[in-house]
């Protein structure tokens, strides 16, 4: 059942990847994938373009298992060598294509795997299958539209290129637009105040201020400021300027300690435009990452953010291929990471007490 699940998963992603499913236009990608799972007799729930499975026999006495990951892609970058919607598998055993790695590969497998423990003896928990949208701009129509009627679930395994390494913490992001405020005058005589040199004592904060606690898992507190606008012509003194800062957070702080933390020290306005990605962790107790570590896979803290940001209970972030493949030219999966990613999904949850 293996090999067949294999070589179905592959098929499977090859016509994903042949259809554009950028964040927020992946309509024609959920119909495909509604239609070949219903078309192997799964019951297909679909709301917006979130679609999911629930393991037959749910018992709501149960705890439940999510297993997801996100059918939606960034638009291709510049550079590619190759069509990214022709699915090329390559001599070497490369399959290349937009998504095929982030996060193609991870949803064929998580699908191949809840296939396998569906079809065996009755495992300790319930499972949900989950391709959600959205993931790739933290849509509001993604995991979190979906999360709102699907079954309640005690822990997830979501699937993002980790070569099957277990992410037990994943850095938060907040991004804040902060405004300086000053006042207009002629920039030949002395007078006004420049918007554009309070924004800069900021920023230097910014760029030198170090948060005490530091994950052991996910390091420091991470801000960078990364655009700024000021001015609007050479001889007046500008009145406002504005800079845009990315947050990545760690465990120790939420983001409204850290947001709170820059209303104290900056001169600015500080504007969040959203609070609720924030860094997750795993306990590395939990029985999941026991037995990932048993089966010779190392737990590790990700930079990246996912879907985990949005969920609300205990979660993993595991699955095929590389993060350094995301969102480049040229993106592949190898398909032995497949059927690689298969079988430890089977074996790191097969019987597994949560």
């Amino acid at each position: 059942m293996v090999n067949e699940l294999y070589y179905q998963a592959v098929d499977t992603l090859k016509g994903l990847i042949a259809i554009p499913s950028f964040s927020r236009s992946e309509n024609a990608a959920a119909d495909y994938l509604e239609n070949v799972w219903k078309a192997d007799g799964m019951t297909v729930n679909r709301l917006g373009n979130n679609l999911w499975i629930t393991s037959p026999g749910f018992d709501p006495e149960k705890p439940s298992i999510l297993l997801n990951s996100h059918i939606d892609t960034v638009r291709p970058a510049a550079g590619w060598t190759l069509d990214p919607f022709a699915a090329i598998e390559s001599e070497d055993g490369k399959l290349y294509g937009l998504g095929s790695n982030d996060a193609g590969g991870a949803l064929v497998s998580l699908y191949a795997a809840f296939r396998i423990l569906s079809s065996g003896r009755q495992q300790p928990y319930n499972m949900v299958f989950l391709a959600s949208a959205e993931e790739e701009v933290s849509g509001a129509n993604g995991i979190a539209m979906a999360l709102n009627i699907i079954p309640g679930c005690s822990f997830a395994v979501v699937g993002e290129p980790t070569a099957m390494m277990p992410a037990i913490a994943e850095k938060g992001l907040m991004v804040i637009d902060c405004t300086a405020e000053g006042v207009a005058g002629h920039a030949a005589r002395n007078e006004g105040l420049n918007a554009i040199t309070v924004a800069m004592k900021d920023i230097m904060w910014f760029h030198s201020y170090r948060f005490p606690e530091v994950s052991a898992l996910l390091g420091p507190v991470k801000m960078s400021v990364t655009i700024i606008q000021g001015g609007t012509q050479h001889n007046v003194v500008p009145d406002r300027c504005v800079f845009t800062v990315d947050i990545r957070s760690n465990e120790c702080y939420s983001n409204e300690q850290i947001l709170q933390h820059v209303k104290d020290n900056i001169l600015s306005t500080p504007l969040p435009r959203s609070m609720r990605l924030g860094s997750s962790r795993l306990d590395p107790e939990h029985p999941f990452v026991k037995r990932a570590v048993i089966l010779g896979r190392e737990p590790f803290g990700s930079p990246t953010l996912s879907d985990q940001a949005l969920l609300s209970f205990p979660s993993v972030k595991i699955g095929p291929g590389m993060s350094s493949r995301s969102h480049t030219a040229d993106e592949y999966i190898q398909l032995d990471e497949i059927r690689e990613a298969i079988d430890l999904y089977v074996r790191l949850l097969d019987m597994l007490y949560i």
